[in-house]
């Protein structure tokens, strides 16, 4: 068999990967220890995130003629992907927090719904809250004129009454 009919499968797994990605990012994992390794990966998983290592060849050939092209410049030394198709921010914002517990995991770059940036641009990125958190602040900013509202009311309401 052929090297190239062995790299087709993995090729092929990366493309499924990547597709309809909304973010993902590349990590210099070297000097990670077993256990903290397993940590990321762990806190990845809970977020749906897919997190694998793969060879800079197979990535460049995956991407290779895509709007991920970008990416190729930064396939240099061990490269791990991680991979959110829901979260845009969630890779970043996960992989950033770990980093600052683990100072080996060194950040390469990224794409986020299609825009390349930088290790800097992901850290920046990770700044921003999960979507959950940024409706839940919405929505908290929407009901607290209606609560002060219904509090005045409440209180004119029972000095009438008084």
């Amino acid at each position: 068999m052929a090297k190239v009919e062995l790299k087709q499968p993995i090729v092929n797994e990366i493309k499924e990967n990547l597709k309809d990605a909304a973010s993902i990012v590349l990590v210099d994992h070297r000097g990670l220890t077993v256990e903290q390794d397993t940590r990321l990966r762990k806190s990845l998983r809970e977020a749906d995130i897919i997190y694998k290592v793969y060879k800079n060849t197979m990535i460049k050939l995956a991407i290779d003629g895509t709007d991920m092209s970008e990416l190729e410049k930064d396939l240099e030394g061990p490269t791990a992907v991680a991979i959110s198709k829901t979260d845009a921010t969630a890779p970043a914002r996960i992989v950033s927090k770990f980093a600052k517990e683990a100072p080996a995991l060194e950040i390469k770059s990224g794409l986020v719904e299609g825009a390349y940036y930088d290790a800097a641009g992901i850290k920046q990125i990770a700044s921003v809250p999960s979507r959950e958190e940024l409706l839940s602040k919405f929505l908290g900013s929407i009901q607290s004129p209606i609560a002060n509202f219904a509090r005045v009311i409440k209180q004119i309401a029972d000095q009438q009454e008084a």
